[in-house]
């Protein structure tokens, strides 16, 4: 990734003035194609919420259960139809893009049938169970034209999304590290779908934080990871809710804790160290987080709009959008969400095996 250059203003003795960059959600100069949304589960109320605020319009709901359809579109497009039958959505010509919401092991035909009647996607994360049949699905894309993208909504969350341009911009030169810790309660999983996925925390939940890892180091290659699980001795939830990770890579490391069982005064902290200077993000959750930039001219904060929630997810479908429009690829292509999921998959195996294991040797996962 080619690096822009921005200049610091230095203010008063000890501090400066954090320049202004491109972290918000961008949205295409005209191009608004119709929305189709397949699976109208709960993490779906966040998209739509996302696209009224950006002026996107959605024009078809379809679930299996046609009640959490109608829910989501009288709520929020009360105009749409609503459908069980996700060819349909497929069938329609007004439909370009399509918002494929449902859980992996059954979204991966929905997004091969997609592609093949020539829709742009945008798959719900984690993309894919397989890293090989995610390939398959980038060539299938290629072959039919399209754009296939991944809905990693933390890379737009004003947080994550500003490290990433001040890295991009060379603000602290050269990273030589990545620190996360996130101390939170996740035990409400308890009793949900959710209560038996077996690596919850290091499939379902990190993949945000090792998909960030990977944009704030693009042009370097993981090495091994080694990662640990555990249960707490107060959680109710039947997977592991204690995880760690140790990432290696040429010149530079990283570490990624995850207290998922934080009973009270939870903590979300991001620290980057470069050869010029620190980025460093904190807050008590992940929707409130300021960033302090560190360099040899001082320390300053920049003024931050927005939240993970929804902007998020008008980052994700704004950047297919404007890939669209742009014919280009987008940041967050299927193509370069596998490289973060080499490294989650090798960290979910390295906590079974109790040793290291090297990116993109793990090709498949049942989580």
């Amino acid at each position: 990734m080619k690096k822009r250059n921005y200049s610091i203003e230095a203010g008063s003795v000890g501090t400066l003035q954090a320049p202004e960059l491109p972290y918000k959600p961008k949205l295409p100069a005209a191009y608004r194609p119709s929305i189709g949304l397949i699976g109208c589960g709960g993490i779906t109320k966040s998209h739509l919420e996302a696209y009224t605020k950006g002026g996107l319009t959605v024009a078809a709901f379809c679930d299996k259960d046609l009640s959490r359809a109608r829910i989501r579109r009288d709520a929020f497009f009360p105009e749409a139809i609503v459908t069980k039958d996700y060819r349909e959505v497929l069938d329609r010509d007004d439909i370009e893009v399509v918002d494929v919401a449902t859980h992996p092991a059954e979204r991966l035909p929905l997004i091969r049938e997609a592609l093949s009647a020539g829709k742009h996607v945008l798959s719900q994360k984690p993309f894919v169970l397989d890293l090989d049949a995610g390939a398959e699905l980038v060539a299938l894309a290629a072959e039919h034209k399209v754009k296939l993208a991944v809905n990693q909504n933390g890379r737009w969350a004003p947080h994550f999304s500003y490290i990433r341009q001040a890295i991009r911009a060379g603000l602290i030169g050269d990273v030589l590290g990545v620190h996360f810790a996130v101390h939170w309660n996740h035990d409400w999983v308890a009793g949900t779908p959710f209560d038996e996925i077996d690596h919850l925390v290091l499939y379902d939940f990190a993949i945000h934080w090792f998909d960030a890892l990977c944009t704030f180091l693009p042009d370097r290659s993981p090495k091994s990871v080694f990662a640990t699980r555990a249960h707490s001795s107060v959680q109710k939830a039947k997977p592991c809710l204690l995880a760690q990770a140790l990432v290696e890579f040429e010149g530079a490391q990283a570490s990624l804790v995850f207290d998922g069982s934080t009973r009270a005064g939870g903590y979300d902290t991001t620290f980057v160290v470069g050869t010029k200077g620190t980025l460093r993000s904190e807050g008590p959750d992940l929707g409130r987080q300021q960033v302090t930039l560190t360099t040899s001219d001082g320390t300053g904060s920049p003024d931050l709009d927005g939240s993970w929630f929804p902007d998020g997810f008008l980052g994700t479908m704004g950047e297919l959008l404007c890939s669209i429009e742009e014919d280009r690829e987008p940041e967050n292509s299927a193509a370069n969400n596998l490289r973060s999921l080499e490294v989650a998959f090798a960290a979910m195996r390295s906590s079974e095996t109790g040793s290291p294991c090297r990116p993109g040797d793990v090709r498949q996962i049942s989580p």
